[in-house]
């Protein structure tokens, strides 16, 4: 039933999908690059998620050097996401949010035993052409929405480990943080060469586009890994949300979801529409970072669905 639903809502997304002429020769080089950094990872299971597609999909234009630092974050971003839902406790969380942004403040000279190992390798590699090329408010920008994250899958993990199932609306507001989205966002200011001014990048339109467009990426994963969820999330899955505080099967509670995806996406595109202009200097990067942000949720769905990280696809 699921994956009928994600393709219905992959053929409704009025986002046209896009891929960098990059992404396999980056896959080829991050399965190369893997030993070197000695993560200990399943390296076919890395091979056919295809983290570089991913990321080719959510900056199509970003040159091949530029694809294989975003494809080395976004690999960094996933292995500690796999590390949440498994052996991480809240108390590793902290230790590892602060030796992170420990990194991403300081530099790679600054040690700090929350971060160290593989993990501290990748990202001393993935950091090195953002900390050298963007501009320091950008670069506290970008280590603002890692804290955030990090945050939120520590508050997952703490009510997982109290046996706590959260509300629909609560869960909406965790599922912003814990989704990354908000990382991927300042990224788009990397890979294009344009970064916003700060009153631009946190207008209450754009950012409320923002929040769409996380809305729709979280929710259309949720539904992807909603059979894998069911057993180790402990509730944090809008489907499961929804059914838990509607007191509805499972089967409804996806076609609620799915109903709920739509309307949001209708939304997004109106909401859209009505970006006013920031003046001739700056018109052109807004709409870079908008179709970043549109980007970000049709190279979601396209992924989800070739990805072997999902079953569903």
């Amino acid at each position: 039933m699921v994956e009928g639903v994600l393709w219905s809502l992959r053929s409704a997304c009025p986002i046209p999908p896009r891929l960098s002429p990059h992404a396999d020769a980056v896959q080829e080089w991050l399965m190369d690059r893997l030993p070197r950094w000695g993560l200990p990872v399943d390296v076919d299971a890395v091979r056919r998620a295809g983290f570089a597609r991913y990321a080719g999909r959510l900056y199509p234009d970003a040159t091949e050097p530029d694809l294989r630092t975003l494809t080395a974050l976004f690999t960094w971003f996933f292995l500690v996401d796999d590390a949440c839902d498994g052996a991480l406790g809240p108390a590793q969380l902290r230790a590892l949010r602060s030796g992170t942004l420990s990194l991403l403040h300081e530099g790679p000279r600054r040690r700090h035993p929350g971060l160290d190992g593989p993990l501290r390798r990748l990202l001393v590699e993935a950091w090195r052409a953002p900390r050298r090329r963007m501009p320091a408010r950008w670069r506290v920008r970008f280590a603002d929405a890692v804290a955030h994250h990090l945050d939120g899958a520590w508050r997952e993990s703490v009510a997982r480990r109290a046996g706590r199932v959260p509300g629909v609306a609560e869960y909406v507001e965790l599922r912003r943080a814990t989704s990354a989205a908000y990382v991927s966002y300042p990224l788009i200011e990397f890979a294009t060469g344009r970064p916003l001014p700060d009153p631009v990048y946190h207008h209450p339109l754009l950012r409320r586009l923002g929040d769409l467009g996380n809305d729709l990426l979280s929710w259309y994963n949720d539904l992807a890994s909603l059979d894998r969820d069911r057993s180790t999330s402990g509730g944090h899955n809008l489907v499961l949300a929804v059914a838990a505080e509607r007191g509805v099967p499972v089967e409804a509670a996806v076609a609620v979801v799915a109903e709920r995806w739509r309307e949001s996406m209708a939304r997004f595109v109106a909401l859209r529409a009505t970006v006013p202009s920031f003046g001739p200097a700056l018109d052109e990067s807004v709409a870079t970072h908008l179709d970043g942000v549109a980007n970000a949720v049709r190279g979601t769905v396209d992924w989800t669905l070739e990805s072997a990280r999902y079953p569903a696809g």
